[in-house]
């Protein structure tokens, strides 16, 4: 009923919604897979009802859009009155967050300082950033020479002091 093409995939809501809707709603309450597939399908049967009414009154008002105007209208019209008050009460709550979101989203702008400022601001730090890499990396390379300088210190120290062990050891076999 819910589509005449006989493709019902495409104008169903999904089932996790409906699912996790029963759940808050009816959290105690076992509810059978069919029952959940029933009112899955009373749901988009009554979402098409709605939508095609709003369609119509819109289309009557020579609108191309359809308002929340529309669809009050049409839940009026066809004797869904009872949930007018309680449809206006979320469509104030949609209107909220939509204003929260565009209030977050245009943070940027009410800082009171001009984008140019904050590019300048972001090239800095990544100079500084930069110019302090390169500090570290040289004194990381100050570093390994000094290891370097003193490897080969310490090897030639000891390559000396072998060889001054074995002249002596020399020196000894000659006394004998």
């Amino acid at each position: 009923m819910a589509s005449s093409s006989g493709n019902d995939d495409d104008l169903t809501i999904p089932r996790a919604a409906i699912n996790k809707m029963i759940k808050e709603t009816l959290p105690n309450v076992r509810v059978a897979n069919d029952a959940r597939e029933l009112v899955v399908n009373c749901c988009t049967e009554f979402i098409h009802l709605i939508s095609s009414e709003a369609n119509e009154i819109c289309n009557k008002s020579e609108k191309k859009t359809i308002s929340p105007e529309h669809v009050i209208n049409a839940l009026e019209s066809l004797g869904f009155g009872s949930y007018i008050t309680e449809v206006k009460d979320v469509l104030q709550e949609c209107k909220t967050v939509a204003l929260k979101r565009r209030k977050a989203s245009s943070r940027l702008e009410n800082l009171g300082i001009p984008e140019e400022e904050l590019l300048r601001q972001q090239q800095e730090l990544f100079a500084k950033a930069r110019q302090q890499q390169a500090e570290l990396a040289q004194q990381e390379w100050l570093q390994m020479q000094q290891a370097a300088q003193q490897a080969q210190l310490a090897a030639a120290s000891a390559s000396a002091g072998q060889q001054a062990g074995s002249s002596q050891d020399e020196d000894d076999e000659d006394d004998m």
